[in-house]
Order: structure tokens, then C-alpha cells, then sequence
């Protein structure tokens, strides 16, 4: 059954991402030549911040299936953050490519452990 449970998840979290991304292109100027994902960014720091706090508060195996594995994991893309930086690179950006793996790696990183902290949970405890 949790199987089903990832699935309603994820199909929750793929559109959220997608219009996260469409909604900060909007925001800075679609028009513009492409810079830097700072949708892919802010998809993969929003769904960080929720498996944290997801994490830390210990939610049941359900919940952990739904929001967790379904929701977090297409709200996060791994496969967009790599084509992404490879499209930097290929197009002669390797210091925006190199700053988005670090600035990606850092606040995903620093969000899922905020995340875990402000739920108070193992993460946040000294671990």
C-alpha cells in the first residue's frame, strides 16, 4: 500500500516543481538568457527543508511514504540540478556550473538540517 502512497505523492510533487520553476523564471524575467537555475534551486531547497522537518518530527511510515519518498522526491530533481550544470558548463559558464553544485550541495544540505532542527527531531538533537 505505501507503494500507492509514493505514487499520489509524487504526482503531487512533480507539478510543484515544475511551477516552482516556472514561477521564479516569471518572477526574474523569462525573457532574459538563462543565468542561472535558481528554480531548480529553490525546488530542491524547498523539498530539503521538508524531509528535514519531515525527519525530525518522526512522522508515522505512511506519512514518511506520502510526503517524504512521494512528495519530496519529485518536488527535488537530481536529474534537472545535473543537466542544468552541464549546460553551464557546455556553454562555456564552469564558474556558474562549479557555483551551482556548491551553492545546490550547501542549501540543500543546510535546509534539511534547519528542517530537522525546527521539528526538534534526531537531526536537531546533537546528531
Amino acid at each position: 500500500m505505501n507503494w500507492l502512497l509514493v505514487l499520489v505523492g509524487g504526482a503531487v510533487g512533480a507539478p510543484l516543481r515544475y511551477l516552482t520553476d516556472r514561477a521564479v523564471r516569471a518572477r526574474h524575467g523569462a525573457g532574459l538568457p538563462y543565468v542561472f537555475p535558481w528554480g531548480t534551486l529553490a525546488a530542491n531547497a524547498t523539498g530539503s527543508l521538508l524531509l528535514g522537518l519531515l525527519t525530525g518530527a518522526s512522522v508515522s511510515d505512511p506519512a514518511f511514504a506520502l510526503l517524504a519518498t512521494g512528495l519530496c522526491g519529485a518536488l527535488t530533481t537530481y536529474s534537472t540540478f545535473s543537466y542544468e550544470t552541464l549546460r553551464l558548463a557546455e556553454t562555456g559558464r564552469g564558474f556558474l556550473a562549479g557555483a551551482n553544485v556548491l551553492v545546490s550541495l550547501l542549501v540543500g544540505l543546510g535546509a534539511v538540517f534547519l528542517g530537522a532542527e525546527l521539528a526538534g527531531g534526531p537531526a536537531g538533537a546533537g546528531g
